[in-house]
C-alpha cells in the first residue's frame, strides 16, 4: 500500500505474506518530517505489522518550486554549486538502519507506550537486541498523507523486561534525538552513557518528540561528512552545446525532464556544426499515474527569474504537424505539468510560428508565418524583459511587443508539441 497511515487492511494480514510500505513519507524534510519518519518507521509495524517502510524519496534533487519540493530524506537540488543539506530525517533513519540489518526479525510485542509513543525491538537471532522508542507528538509528526488522527503523548517513565535469551543482557547502548520544535535546537543522533540492565529490567525517563535507540550494538556512529560548499543561485549566464562524446549518463545536467525524456545524441550525418545535440526521444504518449501533458517539457534555471534571453537551435523531426518551443517564465512542473504557464515561443513544420501564454497551447498571444521546415537547422530567440516578449528567428525578429502579464516570473524551458523526435543544440540563457 501507498500512504497506508500505519494501518493495515485485515485481509493483507491474512495471507500470512511479509507486508511493506511500498511507498510513504512524501513529507517536507524539516524537523516535522523528522517526526513524520520516526513516527511512522515504529507504527507501520506496531499498527500494521509492516516490516520495511520506503520512503519516497531518498534525495531531494531537483528544483525545489516544483512539486513536492524538499520532499526527500535530504536535500541536494544544487548540482552546478555542489551545495547538499542533511536534514534530520537522515539522523531519524539512522535510529533504525544503523542497528538493524535485513534478516533481523521483529519481536512481536505490543509496542504502544502508557503515555503515547510507541516502540518496537529486533534481533539478528543471534543474541543482539535493539529497541527503537518513539514519543512524537501529533502537531510535530503529521505526514503529508493521509490525514492525522488526533492523540496524545505526555512525559512518562517507562519500564522495559527483557526475557528469555535477553534476560542475560547486561548493558545497552544508548542513541539519542530530541526534536525540539520552541527553540529550533534539535539534538540529533547523539551517544549517550551506555544504561545498565538489573536481571532483565531498566526504566528510562521520556519526554515528547524525542526518539531513544536502545541496543547490545556498539557499531553506531554519527559519521562526519565534508563541509559542503556554499548554497549559490543558478548561473545567470548558461551555455549548453552538449558536446559530449561518450556522456556518463544520457542527460543534460541541470534540465529536469517533466514530460519526455531530452538525452544527448550523436548526428552520424551531419556535416559538423550538429554531430552532438540533446534530444526528445519518447515518441508514444506513456500510461501514467497524473494528467501528464500532451506536450514534451524540459524545465532549467532559476525559478525566480523575471527578464531573460533564451537562445536555442532547434531541430524539427517530424514532418506535417511536427513543433518545437522554447520558453521563459514557466510556472510548474510535475504533477500539475499540464497547466504550465508562461511565455511559450513555438516553431512549426509547416511554416508557422506561435506564441502562447500555456503550454497546452491554448491562450494565443500572437501567431504568423516563419517559413520554418522540418528536418533543418533554425535558431530561436525568446526575449522577456518586464511586461513584453519578443522573438528572433535566425537572427532577425519575427515578432515583438508581445504583453506579458503573468506568470512574473519562472524558468527557462524546451520542448515538443507532442510526443515526437526533436533536437536542440547550442542552449543559451542570460
Amino acid at each position: 500500500a501507498h500512504y497506508p497511515g500505519t494501518k493495515t487492511v485485515p485481509n493483507a494480514i491474512l495471507t500470512g505474506k511479509k507486508l511493506w510500505s511500498s511507498e510513504d513519507y512524501s513529507t517536507f524534510n524539516n524537523d516535522v518530517g523528522a517526526g513524520c519518519w520516526a513516527r511512522i518507521l515504529n507504527q507501520n509495524y506496531v499498527n500494521g505489522n509492516m516490516t520495511s517502510t520506503i520512503a519516497w524519496n531518498l534525495v531531494a534533487s531537483y528544483y525545489e518550486e516544483l512539486p513536492f519540493g524538499r520532499c526527500g530524506l535530504m536535500t541536494a537540488q544544487e548540482p552546478w554549486s555542489g551545495h547538499y543539506k542533511v536534514e534530520s530525517p537522515i539522523w531519524i533513519t539512522a535510529h533504525t538502519t544503523q542497528f538493524t540489518q535485513p534478516g533481523w526479525s521483529y519481536l512481536q510485542v505490543d509496542g504502544h507506550l502508557e503515555g503515547g509513543g510507541s516502540f518496537v525491538a529486533l534481533t539478528d537471532g543471534l543474541g543482539n537486541l535493539t529497541i527503537i522508542i518513539e514519543t512524537m507528538s501529533h502537531n510535530h509528526s503529521k505526514c503529508i498523507r493521509p490525514p492525522l488522527p488526533n492523540f496524545n503523548v505526555v512525559p512518562q517513565r517507562a519500564t522495559f523486561y527483557l526475557r528469555g535469551s535477553f534476560y542475560m543482557v547486561e548493558t545497552l547502548q544508548v542513541w539519542h534525538s530530541r526534536l525540539d520544535f520552541e527553540s529550533g535546537s534539535s539534538s540529533l543522533f547523539q551517544q549517550l552513557d551506555p544504561l545498565q540492565v538489573w536481571r532483565g529490567r531498566f526504566s528510562l525517563d521520556l519526554n515528547v518528540d524525542e526518539v531513544y535507540t536502545l541496543t547490545t550494538l556498539k557499531t553506531g556512529r554519527k559519521c562526519g561528512y565534508p563541509e559542503p560548499p556554499p548554497p549559490q543561485p543558478f548561473p545567470s549566464i548558461y551555455n549548453d552545446d552538449f558536446n559530449i562524446r561518450n556522456p556518463p549518463f544520457s542527460e543534460a545536467p541541470n534540465f529536469a525532464d517533466q514530460t519526455g525524456v531530452f538525452e544527448y545524441f550523436v548526428n552520424a550525418s551531419d556535416p559538423g556544426d550538429h554531430v552532438f545535440t540533446l534530444r526528445q526521444v519518447v515518441v508514444q504518449r506513456p500510461i501514467t499515474w497524473v494528467s501528464d501533458a500532451d506536450q514534451t517539457i524540459s524545465v532549467i534555471g532559476n525559478f525566480k527569474w523575471v527578464n531573460m534571453t533564451v537562445t536555442c537551435d532547434i531541430y524539427i523531426e517530424k514532418p506535417g504537424d511536427g513543433g518545437v518551443f522554447i520558453a521563459g517564465r514557466v510556472d510548474n512542473g510535475g504533477i500539475y505539468v499540464r497547466n504550465s504557464k508562461g511565455v511559450f515561443f513555438w516553431v512549426f513544420a509547416d511554416g508557422t510560428y506561435r506564441v502562447t501564454g500555456d503550454l497546452a497551447g491554448k491562450q494565443i498571444l500572437m501567431k504568423g508565418l516563419a517559413g520554418v521546415r522540418d528536418n533543418a537547422w533554425h535558431t530561436l530567440t525568446l526575449n522577456i524583459q518586464g511586461n513584453s516578449a519578443s522573438g528572433l528567428l535566425n537572427g532577425y525578429p519575427l515578432w515583438e511587443n508581445v504583453t506579458v502579464s503573468k506568470p512574473g516570473n519562472g524558468w527557462a524551458a524546451l520542448g515538443t508539441r507532442s510526443f515526437e523526435f526533436a533536437q536542440f543544440d547550442n542552449f543559451h540563457i542570460e
